[in-house]
């Protein structure tokens, strides 16, 4: 058995965990850190520790299904999206939504949230992340660890660190200086982890300074365990291990997946028996596994079992409330918000008009409880009353999209099979509502590892002529129409494509003729057979009809009372995987805009996309709502918005720049040699617009009301000197002067004197969302403490002895840890209360007394 003596001595570790761990062998501890399959960690059954079990985040939990397959489950809005309500309470509410859609997955955590942030317009995953602003993205961060966490479900904030790009994402070395790292890039992890108490972090892929994040010692041990007081689990982002001792000694407690490539026992042991780790930085690993086990009462027996749906009509609520929160009324012109009793006719166009663009794509994906068309929840709420016509503008495929709703009858019949054959009696079925699905392994705890499966289904095209259908498979695929074979994937190599992580093939495609209107019956035939990792398949649909789209649109528009253009991206544009490759909207959507515009200038755009676009048409329709990837209920969401039932409550959480070339991180994006250096420092985001003094198209923090506030004079309370011993109040009072319940977003920048160090001109260092009705007034109380005036400068000789000078409060019973580097200096600082970073309302000037203050908060 294990010997005690060997452990540390955390006080995180409980009774039970102690005891668990003097009965823990060697081998006990290896399984413990190391996964046993995609989703599951490895029990130790003989001393009732059960196996750990995850599912993927952060705008759902999709269970042990893959990217739109699997068990349905709630869809909130995507990052972007929280990070634009400016509403912490309202992010933690949907925390304990999804903590809830956790338990019923059967796991105990969620591999969320994803707190990188927008240093680049064109970034894959800005759609996942909350926002270009450390202080927003950490306090955003903090309401959904708090709420998913309530429910005693852990959290991994991720990515840890600076893994703010897909380019090369797996090996690219990311060098950015100290200074620059804390004050921006681990800021919000300093918040998910000091404020929002994360229970877990997962490392990056890519390496910082020359050293990949999973193995990174000052990182994961000196910077999060031994000065921010961590005591939770680090797990590896999947396949990121990148050693054995090294990780170890890092702290990594778990590598992901299983069956491990670094982690295991026979390495583990090999690595100790050479005297690389020794036993003791072993169970430290281990130990964390424990806590987080009993932690999120797996120990107990809560989670794993079957997986089960919720669906409940308060959460439906609640998602279609943060969609409303989360939209921003970017212009208009008065047009906002619509009267129904006025209008006879809507015409609703775009690529986005039928088809409800609701998430980004790669690991983010869930299959959603429901999904409802902005053309549709129209219909469905005035379709009595006002005639809804549609258009569709412009294709802005950058494949082929699979064959799904509104074309698809309904959804797929998908029966599985044991073997390759389609042979003998079924032991599992599911349904899909696109044509295709991907699994890692086997689909089904009744299917073994060689399956092939049967899809069927019916769709019906909308118009005549010939269209295009494109295969792409991770497997071996066969594709009947009535019955007869219209591609045959079965035999052959198609050469390998993009999708599918990389491990999909080239497409294959196939011309066919089809009636309008006539049902076709559709038969795919799926065999995993020289499948590489996942297996699956997606079969892309597509009319090849040519048609002047723009020029219909144009037609539809002006022969309507309002045009309402959703123009947008989706889930192939904006993905996990790599980078869009443009700033302006795909397609000809640009163009669609200004023909609509012209044609009607009662005209509306609704932006559908998960990060920063080119809006150089911006003055041409007089009303512009930015929508994000809005979850399941955004369709019926921005009806309410439209029609004025609710007041676009979102300000823009990343800087539109007029063109990409006023981008801060542009000189430096995506990297060169496997290196990209963050060469613009400190100066991300909005900060960079400031100091370059460049006019954004948008700003940062933007967003318009239905209705109009009035603000007083602020006024402060407590000490203003260096050592901020006591918080800083800002207070001042928020009336709504005008006729509808609305909400105001208080921002706070601070503005440094001309010290020592380069700063930015001002800094975003609080903020309070308020929504109130006509002639309400509210107090808004904002409070700044040490850090909302320090700067870090690791370079500071003056620093060098002050390891045991400057304590961090701990918790009580828990060790006081330090950290060096963090200062203020005295002197005169503004504050300034703003509507966006170019919006002020009112300045106040502070002078801070006494000596410089070099302490940590």
């Amino acid at each position: 058995m294990h010997d005690e003596t060997t452990t540390d001595t955390d006080d995180h570790r409980s009774v039970r965990v102690r005891e668990l761990l003097l009965e823990l062998s060697f081998d006990d501890l290896a399984d413990l850190v190391t996964g046993f399959d995609m989703w599951t960690g490895r029990p130790v059954e003989r001393l009732g520790v059960p196996a750990l079990v995850v599912t993927d985040g952060p705008n759902g939990a999709r269970g042990a299904g893959l990217m739109g397959t699997g068990t349905p489950t709630a869809c909130i809005p995507a990052g972007s999206v929280l990070g634009a309500t400016w509403d912490p309470a309202l992010v933690e509410r949907l925390g304990a939504l999804l903590g809830d859609e956790s338990r019923a997955k059967g796991a105990h955590v969620l591999l969320a949230p994803t707190i990188n942030l927008h240093r680049h317009p064109l970034g894959g995953r800005n759609f996942e992340c909350y926002a270009e602003d450390p202080y927003l993205s950490g306090r955003i961060a903090v309401g959904f660890i708090r709420g998913v966490q309530s429910r005693g479900v852990a959290t991994t904030a991720k990515h840890l660190v600076a893994n703010d790009s897909e380019f090369e994402r797996n090996t690219i070395d990311v060098q950015v200086d100290e200074r620059t790292l804390r004050e921006v890039y681990l800021q919000p992890f300093e918040h998910a982890v000091r404020d929002g108490g994360a229970w877990g972090v997962m490392s990056a892929y890519n390496r910082l300074n020359g050293t990949y994040c999973s193995e990174h010692e000052w990182l994961l041990q000196t910077v999060l365990r031994d000065q921010w007081g961590f005591d939770g689990f680090v797990v590896s982002d999947w396949f990121a291990a990148r050693s054995t001792a090294g990780s170890v000694r890092a702290g990594l407690s778990l590598e992901m997946p299983g069956q491990g490539r670094f982690y295991g026992r026979e390495r583990l042991r090999r690595s100790v028996d050479a005297g690389e780790i020794d036993e003791a930085e072993i169970t430290a690993i281990a130990t964390d596994v424990l806590v987080l086990l009993e932690r999120t009462g797996a120990l107990d027996g809560v989670g794993g079992g079957p997986e089960t749906t919720l669906d409940r009509p308060e959460d439906r609520a609640l998602i279609r409330e943060a969609a409303a929160a989360g939209t921003v009324l970017i212009r208009n012109d008065g047009l906002l918000p619509l009267d129904p009793s006025t209008i006879g006719s809507i015409a609703v166009i775009g690529p986005n008009a039928r088809a409800a663009k609701i998430m980004g794509g790669g690991s983010a994906g869930v299959r959603p409880y429901r999904q409802v068309s902005p053309f549709d929840a129209l219909v469905a709420r005035h379709g009595d009353t006002i005639d809804v016509r549609h258009a569709r503008g412009c294709d802005i495929d950058r494949s082929t999209p699979p064959l799904g709703p509104p074309l698809l009858d309904g959804p797929l019949a998908v029966e599985f099979f044991a073997g390759h054959d389609l042979e003998g009696e079924s032991p599992a079925s599911t349904t899909v509502p696109m044509a295709g699905f991907r699994y890692f392994g086997a689909p089904h705890d009744a299917v073994p590892a060689t399956w092939s499966a049967r899809a069927t289904g019916s769709f019906t095209p909308e118009v005549d002529g010939p269209h295009l259908l494109q295969l792409v498979q991770s497997g071996r695929t066969r594709v009947l129409l009535d019955g007869e074979v219209v591609i045959d994937a079965t035999e052959g190599d198609f050469g390998r494509g993009e999708s599918f992580f990389g491990f999909g093939s080239a497409e294959i495609e196939a011309s066919v003729t089809l009636e309008a209107g006539r049902s076709v019956e559709l038969t795919i035939e799926f065999a995993n057979r020289d499948a590489i990792l996942l297996s699956g398949f997606s079969l892309g649909f597509a009319s090849t009809v040519e048609r002047d789209l723009l020029g219909e649109a144009a037609a539809l528009a002006a022969a309507c009372d309002v045009a309402v253009v959703v123009v947008g991206t989706n889930d192939d544009w904006e993905t996990e995987g790599r980078d869009r490759e443009s700033f302006d909207l795909p397609g000809d959507q640009p163009e669609l805009i200004r023909r609509v515009s012209a044609a009607n200038p009662r005209t509306i755009v609704v932006v559908n996309t998960g990060g920063p676009h080119r809006m150089d048409w911006l003055d041409d329709p007089a009303a512009v709502l930015w929508v994000g990837f809005g979850g399941q209920e955004l369709g019926d969401a921005l009806v309410d918005v439209l029609v004025g039932d609710v007041d676009p409550g979102g300000r823009l959480s990343s800087t539109i720049a007029q063109r990409i070339e006023h981008s801060p991180a542009l000189p430096n994006y995506p990297g060169e040699n496997s290196v990209v250096r963050y060469g613009e420092g400190l100066f991300i985001g909005h900060r960079w617009f400031d100091a370059r003094h460049i006019e954004p198209a948008v700003p940062f923090g933007h967003g318009l009301s239905y209705t109009t506030f009035s603000w007083g004079e602020p006024t402060l309370t407590g000490a203003a000197t260096t050592d901020q011993a006591d918080p800083l109040v800002v207070d001042v009072a928020v009336t709504n002067t005008g006729t509808r319940r609305g909400s105001e977003v208080v921002q706070l920048y601070v503005e440094p004197h001309a010290g020592r160090l380069h700063r930015p001109v001002r800094e975003l260092k609080g903020f309070a969302k308020v929504t109130l009705d006509p002639g309400e007034t509210a107090t808004v109380s904002i409070e700044l403490d040490h850090r909302s005036f320090a700067s870090y400068d690791p370079g500071d000789p003056a620093f060098a002895d002050l390891a045991s000078a400057t304590p961090v409060p701990a918790e009580a019973g828990a060790e006081r840890r330090t950290e060096p580097g963090w200062y203020v200096e005295p002197g005169r600082y503004v504050l300034v209360l703003a509507r966006s970073a170019t919006d002020p309302v009112a300045r106040v000037e502070v002078e801070l007394t006494g000596d410089d203050a070099r302490r940590a908060p």
